[in-house]
């Protein structure tokens, strides 16, 4: 189910473009906000709730934790707020990259947001995590921004 999504290898990947940025969606449980506040790195949280909005205006990576139930269920596992932000086409333009974070009890929808959002927008799926993270995912992904923002 994940074979068939784009690496940073890729010829056609458009590599970021200045300072290092992160877009992320954490629910009310803020799982995803307190794994980026070990992530440290400069960042924008998309809103909750569907009245605020969200402009970017640079390129970003997004990480998003995934909504899915198991088996070969896929419907919602990318959160609502997450679609509202890239249907906006300024916000989805200057989207590069995606990790997504998800739970290994589900199987082969493990993170899947990660795989349905770079099919759909064509930008590589960079990492993929479980739940809160851990100290190596926190090194890892650091390093995978550092690289992959390199010119």
């Amino acid at each position: 189910m994940h074979d068939d999504v784009i690496r940073v290898t890729s010829d056609n990947v458009v590599k970021p473009k200045g300072e290092i940025m992160i877009v992320y969606f954490s629910s009310i449980s803020n799982n995803t906000h307190r794994f980026m506040q070990k992530l440290n790195l400069p960042n924008l949280r998309i809103p909750y709730y569907e009245d605020e909005k969200l402009e970017v205006n640079q390129d970003y990576v997004l990480i998003t934790p995934t909504y899915a139930g198991g088996g070969n269920i896929t419907a919602g596992a990318v959160p609502k707020q997450v679609i509202k932000f890239l249907n906006d086409k300024t916000n989805r333009s200057f989207c590069r990259g995606v990790i997504a974070s998800g739970n290994t009890n589900f199987g082969d929808t493990y993170a899947i947001a990660g795989p349905i959002i770079s099919k759909k927008l064509q930008v590589p799926l960079l990492y993929q995590f479980e739940l809160l993270g851990t100290e190596h995912d926190l090194i890892e992904i650091k390093n995978i921004l550092i690289n992959f923002w390199k010119e």
